[in-house]
């Protein structure tokens, strides 16, 4: 212990040792120690001189104070001074004060002392093990230390912690301590260690990581929280960013519906807070992520559907259109609410209905764009306000119509400002930016939309007064020829690129001013300066696109006349090298890269993205227009009015097809209702024969009974006439009337045995009937067979077609070789070669000739199957009325036997006697019946 009170304490006399010699001798305490409190004493004293002496101590001490952590595990406090230092020689100051030699140094010493703690992997995954320890003096210095090789070697320790077990978990649990400090410090180290590795992203995300984040900022008070928020927010902004798995998480988990009460300001806009415009940016941000141009189209529409049906597109539009706002925050919001609408008609639809809280209302759009063409506006306010027009008129034909219809003639309310009347000022305006930026918002209302570009050219305007009125197209030409601002000749030679591209009528306006083409021809042929090379490139481009969208149908300017005219005095050489340099431009490539406009300066804004696209699709195909021959262009011409032939035989052939198609489709249909229709047909058949078996053991059974009841009646009936002895006149009258009954009753019983032959007749014509009708299904799905086959030959026959015409698209060389091969689809006898229209010729009559067969025998077909059905549905009928006549001979019989037995009754109260032999004869014919009934039924079981 003297030993450290003479480092720590006073000094004694004699001479000093130096840093290294005390951090030696403090080493050799810590490894030849052997009771704990020296060591702890030892390693305290190291954590002391650490910061002076980081080098020393790093070089010295690093291999004791991992065995401290190692061995020592039970002590915490050796281990939070152990931590302490290891954490004080790898990390780096950030202190402003230093110079840039000595951070550097600093910088140099992390990285050394951190390469050599991750010499050993195992020293990462000793690290988790402690932070797994609750003791505040250990887990604290744990996480920083954690931190700080996260920083100076972040991809080592990623790869490290993302193969040891249950790694990232022991992480997430910092998020879940009570004690703020090592929640926040552990935010801290969840960002350093989620920084460009989507595997940890997506398991940190897993872990409920945006359910913690979430509750950390409400309990923090959201947008008026502090420093905290901001870093939940940032490590959010490190989830998401780039990462769809995580995106698609957090939109599935209802979590972007959670974000809409951080965007609820008041009225009170004024005094906001540093760190409350910081966490509004990171919010805005944060929405910017999950609706991206650069994610997948099918996860941002997702996200912005959303958006919509929370109301945090509505909120975002709240703050738009709030006073009071700070600039940056508006200017943010202005970009997200660019992106949120961006390519969604729902989110379009609901911008273009939100009006400005003023008096009268006024739309949205238009108090932006009063803001875009102000030039006393901040210049990043205007490049948003521009990104959001051109967000709103993405893939929006009914935004880019209601836009161009403001400048209509028939629609321009003298009384209101329209966004037409705002970009036609900014268009004319004397402020170059503002000329450049309603120009790109203009050719964005022009879009991909020939309608707009043609309605367009309606549009008149006053240049000044007593003179007439000229159009929107020569205006623009007209301040092109003035020479005015680079920036400004460009914006409008991007509006009339975007123009009369892929609009002929357009192309036809602009050539019919006889100047636009001599300024065009001249200004590409001068040798200008390095600023005007990109104006030359743009010229070359227009002129360019004159020639190929060229309709020729102005005499001194068709296709082959301006081809001569640059010949002559550009020379095509020259002219391609003019196009060139467009693409060639420094600042194209940046416009190129993303849709939203950010440019340094108002000066280096000369790009738009979508010219950008258009321009790549143009200059190959205007370089091959420029070079081609009046010959070649004449093949070309024969060759396309010879493919719009083969298409249009093509389509023809298609078309019969598809028609083929639906009477196929449609003959199946039937057959399969038919094939429905016989087996419920067979259905019924059948239950209507179990019906006549019921009704025939009924039948029987009253037969039955019946012979029964004429014994007993006979017996009695002799007893009661011994008895009364009534007289013989009375006796024969009822005999007489008795016989008459029965010889009814055998008619009956007659009659009902033909009918139940009709039945059997019946029931075997249904049989019948059931076959054939399924011969006739194996008949058609034969027929269905030849059909499919036919199909195939036709598609056959297609595929044919398209290979020809394919070939036909080869260059002029091989279209030169294979003339004959071209034309074998033209109907033209002209055009064509025998040889090679004979075999279609064949083919397509042997198909209608299939094909006719096909309809007629399917047309049988159908006859026979209508005539088997109606067959069959009287044969149904016939047995509906033989089971109506067997009911009512039934109840007739019962009506005769009960007849008989009154009569026998009043017999045997007569005292007459009935005579055995006729109740034997009544028996035999009972039992004769019955025997007969037995046999029918036998022969009726071997028919069926």
């Amino acid at each position: 212990m003297n030993f450290f009170r003479g480092v720590m304490g006073g000094q004694p006399a004699g001479p000093q040792p130096t840093g290294a010699e005390t951090i030696h001798k403090l080493c050799d305490r810590v490894a030849s120690s052997t009771l704990l409190e020296d060591r702890r004493d030892a390693v305290r004293a190291l954590k002391s001189l650490s910061k002076k002496y980081r080098l020393e101590v790093g070089t010295q001490a690093m291999d004791h104070l991992v065995h401290i952590l190692q061995t020592d595990r039970s002590d915490s406090e050796i281990l939070g001074y152990a931590l302490d230092t290891l954490y004080n020689i790898i990390c780096n100051d950030e202190e402003e004060e230093q110079d840039e030699n000595a951070q550097k140094q600093e910088e140099d010493l992390g990285v050394l002392f951190t390469d050599k703690f991750l010499g050993d992997s195992e020293n990462v995954t000793l690290l988790l093990t402690l932070l797994e320890e609750f003791d505040f003096h250990v887990r604290w210095p744990g996480v920083k230390l954690l931190t700080a090789l996260l920083k100076n070697q972040c991809n080592q320790v990623q790869g490290v912690i993302l193969v040891s077990p249950m790694g990232v978990s022991r992480l997430m649990d910092l998020l879940a301590d009570s004690r703020e400090v090592i929640r926040n410090d552990g935010l801290l180290l969840l960002q350093q260690l989620t920084k460009g590795n989507a595997a940890i992203q997506k398991i940190v995300a897993f872990e409920n990581a945006f359910e913690r984040l979430l509750d950390i900022i409400t309990e923090e008070g959201s947008s008026d929280g502090g420093i905290v928020v901001e870093d939940c927010l940032l490590l959010l902004v490190n989830l998401l960013k780039n990462n769809s798995s995580n995106q698609n998480f957090f939109k599935e988990g209802s979590y972007i519906q959670r974000m809409k009460p951080w965007f609820e300001v008041g009225d009170d806009n004024s005094g906001w807070s540093a760190q409350k415009v910081t966490n509004l940016h990171l919010m805005l941000q944060l929405v910017r992520v999950m609706v991206s141009p650069v994610n997948s189209p099918g996860a941002t529409s997702s996200c912005q559907k959303s958006m919509y049906q929370c109301g945090l597109l509505q909120q975002l539009c709240t703050i738009l259109m709030a006073t009071g706002v700070p600039a940056d925050i508006l200017t943010e919001t202005i970009n997200t609410v660019s992106e949120v609408i961006r390519g969604s008609q729902i989110n379009q639809d609901y911008f273009a209905s939100v009006n400005a809280p003023s008096n009268p209302p006024r739309p949205a759009i238009v108090v932006l764009l009063m803001s875009m063409v102000n030039e006393r506006q901040p210049f990043v306010l205007r490049c948003a306000v521009l990104y959001c027009f051109q967000c709103f008129l993405y893939k929006n034909q009914k935004g880019q119509g209601e836009i161009v219809a403001t400048l209509l003639p028939s629609t321009i309310d003298a009384n209101s400002i329209s966004a037409g009347q705002l970009l036609c000022g900014g268009l004319f305006s004397a402020d170059s930016l503002s000329n450049w930026c309603a120009a790109v918002a203009l050719a964005h209302a022009l879009q991909d939309n020939l309608t707009q570009k043609e309605q367009l050219l309606r549009v008149q305007l006053a240049t000044s007064l007593g003179k007439p009125p000229v159009s929107l197209l020569q205006q623009c030409t007209n301040i092109l020829s003035q020479g005015s601002k680079v920036q400004t000749r460009v914006g409008l030679l991007m509006l009339l690129c975007t123009w009369i591209s892929n609009c002929p009528i357009a192309v036809t306006h602009f050539l019919h001013n006889q100047e636009n083409v001599p300024f065009l021809t001249g200004q590409i042929s001068e040798n200008l300066g390095e600023d005007e090379r990109l104006v030359q490139g743009l010229c070359a481009l227009l002129l360019g696109i004159c020639i190929y969208y060229n309709d020729n149908s102005l005499e001194n300017y068709t296709k082959e006349k301006l081809k001569q005219l640059i010949e002559k005095r550009i020379g095509k050489e020259n002219f391609v090298e003019k196009l060139g340099f467009v693409t060639k431009h420094e600042l194209y490539s940046r416009a190129a890269q993303k849709p939203q406009p950010v440019f340094p300066s108002p000066e280096q804004m000369l790009f738009d993205h979508e010219f950008t696209k258009l321009v790549k699709e143009l200059e190959g195909v205007i370089t091959k227009a420029v070079h081609k021959t009046s010959e070649e262009e004449k093949k070309e011409e024969e060759v396309k009015k010879t493919l719009e032939q083969h298409d249009s035989i093509v389509i023809q052939y298609k078309d019969l097809i598809r028609d083929q198609d639906t009477q196929i489709q449609e003959l199946r249909e039937q057959v399969s209702t038919l094939s429905l229709n016989s087996e419920q047909m067979q259905n019924q058949i059948t239950q209507q024969q179990s019906q006549i078996q019921q009704h025939k053991d009924q039948y029987n059974i009253l037969k039955l009974k019946l012979g029964k009841d004429s014994q007993g009646l006979s017996s009695s009936h002799g007893e009661g006439a011994h008895v009364n002895g009534l007289h013989s006149e009375e006796l024969s009258q009822l005999r007489e009337e008795v016989e008459e009954l029965r010889r009814q009753h055998t008619l009956q019983h007659t009659q009902l045995s033909d009918k139940d032959s009709l039945i059997n007749t019946l029931v075997f014509t249904a049989g019948c009937s059931h076959q054939e009708v399924e011969s006739l299904r194996s008949r058609v799905q034969a027929q269905c067979a030849e059909i499919s086959q036919l199909q195939t030959e036709r598609l056959e026959l297609i595929r044919r077609a398209e290979a020809v015409v394919s070939t036909q698209n080869q260059p002029s060389p091989y279209l030169e070789t294979h003339a004959e091969a071209m034309p074998f689809l033209v109907s033209c006898p002209t055009s064509l070669s025998p040889r090679s229209l004979l075999p279609l010729q064949e083919e397509c009559r042997g198909l209608r000739e299939g094909h006719a067969g096909l309809e007629q025998q399917l047309a049988s077909a159908q006859s026979t199957v209508a005539i088997e059905q109606t067959e069959k549905t009287k044969l149904q009928q016939e047995v509906q009325e033989s089971k109506k006549e067997q009911d009512d001979l039934l109840m007739l019989l019962a009506d005769q036997d009960q007849k008989i037995l009154n009569l026998k009754q009043r017999l045997r109260d007569l005292g007459e006697t009935i005579d055995e032999d006729e109740d034997e004869i009544d028996a035999r014919d009972q039992f004769g019946e019955d025997d007969d009934d037995d046999d029918e039924e036998e022969d009726e079981e071997n028919n069926d």
